[in-house]
């Protein structure tokens, strides 16, 4: 067997197919960005991952939700706290090595409260509605309690033969 180190060229600009990965970007945005700003805010973030060379794969506009519990977000030595925000997310394809520089000038930007960076799969991750108990109800006896089916004769020779052999086991 003869061992031979060869040594695959990629050309200048051109990323090699092997360090892409597919992420998922979940955000939150100060609420007091107006309902006008949203989409230039939103737009900016698509921009900046296609500048640093991903490719969007879907995406949702951000949209006021209530926060579980107030968050804190300290900028330029003033400390807002938030109740509610604007969540958005964008899943995307992108080399692994441009994802920490996304990170740090999102980072960066006084518009989100948090962020999160996920590895995740190009396929469609979100779930279907799921069915609750209440969507499934017992059919309840529709007998009043006064009232009792028709009883059967009980044939006491069929019965004392059942019991025997029990016993008998």
């Amino acid at each position: 067997m003869e061992n031979t180190n060869e040594e695959v060229e990629v050309a200048p600009g051109e990323e090699s197919e092997v360090n892409l990965r597919v992420y998922e970007l979940g955000y939150l945005l100060i609420p007091t960005i107006s309902e006008e700003n949203i989409p230039v805010v939103y737009g900016n973030l698509k921009e900046l991952v296609s500048n640093l060379g991903g490719e969007i794969i879907s995406d949702e506009m951000p949209k006021m939700i209530s926060l579980a519990y107030q968050m804190l977000k300290v900028t330029q030595n003033v400390r807002s706290k938030f109740n509610t925000a604007y969540f958005g997310w964008i899943k995307f394809e992108m080399g692994s090595d441009k994802i920490l520089e996304l990170k740090k000038k999102v980072d960066l930007d006084p518009n989100f409260i948090r962020f999160l960076i996920l590895k995740t799969v190009k396929e469609n991750t979100i779930a279907a509605k799921r069915f609750t108990r209440k969507d499934f109800k017992r059919k309840t006896s529709t007998k009043k309690d006064g009232e009792n089916e028709e009883a059967l004769p009980i044939d006491k020779e069929e019965i004392d033969k059942e019991i025997e052999a029990m016993i008998a086991d």
